[in-house]
Parts: structure tokens; sequence; C-alpha cells
């Protein structure tokens, strides 16, 4: 096999594929990426069995064939090429000689026959989903999924295609983040899934804000197919909590707030908070909301915003960095904080079907 190929594109395609492959892997071939040259196209694969992603770069190729070269290394490598044309020529010992100008590097690659291929979905239900809009759930959700591993079913997000919603839900127990979209689809194809965390992070960063994704979805895999890269993941079995039931009933209180003053309140409050003492207070009163902090072995912090509030005078305390992750993930200019009691968990919402319900902490007067 040999080709040739841009140093800026060969980098850029290797990136994408990368970030899967594990550093603590006992099979050895895991820790590489397979490169298949064939016509105009270099298709490069990686995976950790759980999680393999797929991409594909133009190059001039001279002989095809296929090989494995060490993923990061070979990275390490053409990030520190110079700009220009880069030559690969792989011998049929699986030994890589890359040449770039003055540098040249000799790499010694693995038999692509040991490669495990990627599952196939040939009897598995499909969907068509905007990619932008795809991009916007997973932002207003990903922050929320639980990295306890005792709780292995919270470790992704879970999808429900039903009455041609897609429904995306993540929580950890301690607060919940749930986005709606329509999606058109057969009623044949209902089904709830579960996608763990690592999938999730790679399609956030393959997602653009053009084009379409296809969804594929067998009895224990996934794939996303987009911008000529494919993702494939192993689902998580098990059943998700029944998320509905936590959401809670009818507010007594709904506070109109611009996200981006109260996140930097917040996040400015936040800073006399401690792993002791890791709350901040809102207190509302007609017309004011106050936002402290109180830790006493660092100092206490206060913040008043002017808002438009009728109701009784409330406190009520939250973890400062579970508020904060909505406000900073939402592109909206007002949110609404629907209330109830100091003990009821505070549900953050906007004008469109999102849901974020917050677990209180407990008030220190």
């Amino acid at each position: 096999m040999k080709f040739l190929i841009d140093r800026d594109a060969f980098l850029e395609a290797l990136q994408q594929v990368q970030h899967v492959v594990s550093s603590r892997t006992t099979l050895p071939i895991l820790s590489n990426v397979l490169i298949e040259a064939d016509g105009d196209t270099l298709k490069l694969t990686t995976t950790d069995l759980d999680v393999g992603i797929s991409g594909q770069v133009k190059a001039q190729i001279e002989r095809g064939g296929a090989t494995t070269l060490p993923a990061r290394k070979l990275v390490m490598i053409i990030r520190e090429l110079n700009s220009g044309e880069v030559s690969v020529d792989v011998d049929s010992d699986n030994v890589a000689s890359v040449r770039n100008g003055p540098s040249f590097f000799k790499i010694i690659g693995l038999d692509q026959e040991e490669f495990p291929p990627l599952a196939s979905f040939d009897e598995a239900r499909e969907f068509v989903i905007e990619q932008a809009k795809l991009k916007d759930a997973l932002r207003k959700t990903a922050y929320a999924i639980s990295t306890d591993e005792t709780r292995y079913v919270l470790n992704g997000i879970y999808w429900s295609f039903k009455d041609n919603v897609l429904t995306l839900v993540a929580t950890d127990g301690r607060r919940l983040a749930m986005v709606e979209q329509d999606v058109e689809f057969p009623k044949s194809n209902e089904i709830n899934v579960i996608i763990p965390t690592k999938a999730i992070n790679e399609l956030q960063r393959l997602l653009g804000d053009e084009g379409e994704v296809r969804v594929r979805i067998s009895d224990s895999q996934v794939s996303f197919e987009l911008n000529d890269s494919i993702l494939v993941s192993k689902l998580i079995e098990g059943n998700y909590p029944n998320f509905r039931q936590v959401i809670p009933g009818e507010a007594k209180q709904r506070i109109t707030l611009e996200r981006e003053v109260l996140f930097n309140a917040v996040k400015r409050v936040a800073i006399l908070t401690s792993d002791k003492s890791n709350s901040i207070k809102l207190s509302f009163k007609p017309d004011m909301l106050q936002i402290s902090a109180n830790s006493p072995e660092i100092g206490e912090a206060h913040e008043s915003l002017h808002i438009n509030y009728k109701g009784p005078v409330l406190s009520i305390a939250f973890n400062p960095e579970f508020l904060m992750a909505p406000l900073r993930n939402l592109a909206q200019d007002e949110v609404f904080l629907d209330l109830i009691d100091e003990m009821s968990p505070g549900v953050l919402k906007i004008d469109e079907p999102f849901i974020y319900v917050l677990m209180p902490m407990r008030v220190t007067n």
C-alpha cells in the first residue's frame, strides 16, 4: 500500500477517529487505526469493541491495500510534520515508511486481518434527524449524565422514539435534563434505548450545523452515519428509571430570569463555596433575588438581582454547578424557574420542549 496525502487533511481525519482508541487495552490491535486505501479514498477506522468510528479522506493512492498502525503515535508524528505532502509506503510486513520533506519515520504495524469489524445494520430500525437539531438536543442534556458506574443504566442518554417524537433524557439522580423533538418515523420503528456516554461524546464531536444524520438501531447496537463518517456503539442494557415521576406537578411560582445575568451572578457567588458547603442560596423577595454563599472556613458572598417577582418570601438552595450547567448550555435569553416550596425540586424551562429538574439542598440560616 502506498499513498500521498496532504498533511493537514490526514491529521484532521486521524484526529476525528483517535478519541475512541483506549490507552489501556490488553489487545494491541485496539491501539491501532485501520487504514484502507482504495480508488482515491483513504478509510480510517478505530474501535475499543464498545464504540467504533470510521471516516474517509481523499488521497492520491499509488498502490491500494490495508494495514493497521499505532493510532496515537501516528497522530503525534503527523502533527509534528511540516505542511505539504506526506508519503506513506507500507510493505508486506506492515512496516510503514512515512516521508515529509527532510523527515522520515518507520512505524511497525499489525495485520488488518486481526482488526475487529464494525457491526452491520441490515435489519435495523432507521431514523433520519437534522444534525443541527440533534446537536442542540445533546448539548441541552449530556451534562446531566451520571458518572457513577454503579448505576450503569444512568451512564448514558435515554432515547425514546414514540408518536413521532424523540425524547432524550439524562439524569444522575440529583438532576434531570429532558428534551423533546419532532421526528417522523413509522409506528413500527418505536423503540427505547440507552446510548453510552462515550458514544454521545463522539457523536457531539461529529455533528455539524447542516445536513442530516442517519440513525440505525438494532437489538444491541446503534450506528450514526453523517458527513462521510460512521459511528457505531453498543447500547446499555437495562431498564431506565421512570423519569416522568420525578418531574414535579404544577408550580406555585414561575419566575422569569435573564439566563446570562443569572449565570454570571451564580458563577461569581460560587467562588466562595467549598467542598464542605457546596451550595448557594436563592432568596426571593418582591422584585428582588438575592444569591448568597456562606462557607465558615472561607467567607461569604452576596449578589442582588432586580427581577419581576410578586410572590411570598422564599429561599431555596442548589448545588451551584448543577444550576449553572443548563444555563451554560442553553442559547435562549430568558429562562423560567418554577418553584413549589423550599424542599421541592426546582424546574428550569425555556420556550421550547426542554425541562431541567434540580433537587434542592438543605437551607441553613
